[in-house]
């Protein structure tokens, strides 16, 4: 009788250890989005061998998890390649601000999707999408509209906008902490451009903020999130942690000065992998690293002119060419990195064409969730098979869209990428854009294959290639056409 009730009870011990590891198995991952702002593809040691700036804790990342080498932004400025990050649809599909929003007030978000399939969302850093009507003169109840917890996040700590870009103050969900009644003048470093160094417009400014503590604060806000979640939920997170730099003004603390061989810029970026590294060792301390899908990259190209690569010998963009704002390859492909243990490869490296828009129909397909493509995440692409190595048969991003920020457009196929008009289209030219630059000129056709660096225009030799890919780019224009008259 004993013998059976031990048997019986040994029975139930292995079947509720057999639930409890089913249910573990079932559970989806966490996931850790970290977007950082203007990173170059050069500045990591893991895409550029011969980088001055050392980023030991995004070198770690790499190793354990897979590089892409063909990522990209869907726009080679903030604002449209995060608007293309929360929404699966390249820029050009939107027509105007919604109510204070870049973001459509119905239009399904990636935080919207992995909170209605039982993830905990929190936004933590910088928005820039738009807050309301009241972000830049906030009512004095200090209430915002339209931003993060109206686009489907549960929790935002964080900025309105850029660090150059005034007013300066901090938001908790919809609220913002300390109205900006105070003010600050303008900044700059002198002897170098007027977006780089200690750059930031003047403005109104929340008493006590200090440029240089916005870093710092927004990591560890990062790390208040997780150890919370840890403690107080069950369910996984979404972290969308959304860091304000190595983005204007370059403000490295003191411990960071001179640690770099790129100078103000370098020693900035250093601060920013420290930055991820806390967060990452947080991961491993608290025993979830194993459980939490880790992605990693930047919201477009480093502001890194021809005379910084002189100086320093670093070029922030590696092989490429142009930089934050251009249509060529510097200005929006990418850095990226996802890490998840056990599940993909370490050290693996991917050739695949991805864009920030695949990250909608990417964690749909991990959950199993189908998406209405027909109106939402219109160019959204799964590249879980790439992640974990499926051999079932799978549609894969062949193309490509880019928007450059003085309105050229990068149009890809394939190895081939057609410009509708001359020179970089961005930052290159020149900051304010100089008068009478040849925006409508000729068009360019390269051949990254052959030329990755983009220094043989072969259109005269492919008139056929440069057509078809014109055709491709003039389909997508005709949208935003339809669009500005409904």
């Amino acid at each position: 009788m004993r013998f059976l009730s031990c048997s019986i009870l040994l029975a139930v011990i292995f079947s509720a250890c057999q639930s409890a590891t089913t249910e573990e198995s079932q559970r989806p991952p966490n996931v850790l989005f970290i977007l950082v702002d203007d990173m170059g593809y050069g500045d990591i040691s893991a895409f550029n061998a011969d980088s001055k700036i050392p980023t030991p804790a995004l070198n770690q990342l790499a190793e354990e998890g897979m590089r892409f080498t063909d990522a990209h932004a869907p726009a080679a400025v903030c604002v449209p390649s995060r608007y293309g990050l929360m929404t699966g649809r390249y820029p050009i599909r939107r027509t105007g601000v919604f109510e204070g929003s870049w973001i459509e007030p119905d239009r399904q978000t990636l935080a919207g999707l992995l909170s209605e399939n039982g993830y905990h969302t929190a936004c933590i850093g910088k928005w820039h999408l738009g807050m309301g009507e009241n972000e830049k003169n906030p009512a004095p109840d200090g209430r915002l509209t339209s931003g993060p917890v109206d686009r489907g996040f549960d929790y935002f700590y964080g900025i309105p906008a850029s660090l150059d870009i005034p007013p300066y103050y901090y938001i908790e969900n919809d609220q913002v902490v300390d109205l900006p009644t105070d003010s600050v003048g303008d900044s700059n470093t002198p002897g170098i451009s007027p977006i780089q160094g200690a750059f930031w417009r003047g403005g109104k400014m929340s008493p006590g903020f200090n440029h240089q503590e916005v870093l710092p604060h927004l990591t560890q806000k990062s790390l208040d999130f997780l150890q919370s979640h840890q403690e107080s939920s069950e369910q996984p997170f979404f972290l969308y942690m959304a860091l304000p730099a190595p983005h204007t003004p370059w403000l490295p603390l003191e411990a960071f000065e001179g640690k770099s061989q790129a100078g103000m810029y370098g020693d900035f970026t250093y601060q920013v992998d420290q930055s991820i590294g806390k967060v990452l060792d947080y991961l491993e301390e608290a025993g979830i690293e194993e459980e939490t899908l880790v992605f990693f990259s930047s919201d477009n190209g480093p502001v890194w002119f021809a005379e910084d690569v002189e100086k320093y010998g670093h070029s922030s963009v590696g092989a490429l060419a142009g930089m934050k704002g251009d249509a060529y390859e510097g200005g929006h492909r990418m850095p990226f990195v996802v890490r998840w243990p056990g599940r993909i490869p370490a050290n693996s490296e991917s050739s695949q064409l991805v864009c920030f828009t695949d990250m909608m129909a990417t964690l749909a397909d991990l959950l199993n969730v189908g998406l209405d493509q027909a109106t939402n995440a219109e160019d959204s692409y799964s590249f879980l098979p790439v992640l974990l190595g499926g051999n079932e048969p799978h549609t894969l991003r062949d193309e490509l869209l880019v928007e450059s920020v003085y309105g050229l457009h990068a149009m890809r196929l394939g190895d081939w990428v057609y410009i509708n008009g001359t020179g970089p289209g961005g930052f290159s030219w020149g900051y304010p854009r100089p008068q009478g630059d040849p925006q409508d000129g000729p068009p360019q056709l390269f051949n990254l294959s052959e030329d990755l660096g983009q220094q043989q225009n072969v259109i005269d030799q492919e008139p056929g290639v440069a057509s078809m890919l014109e055709q491709k780019l003039n389909n997508y224009l005709s949208i935003r056409e339809k669009m500005a008259v409904r």
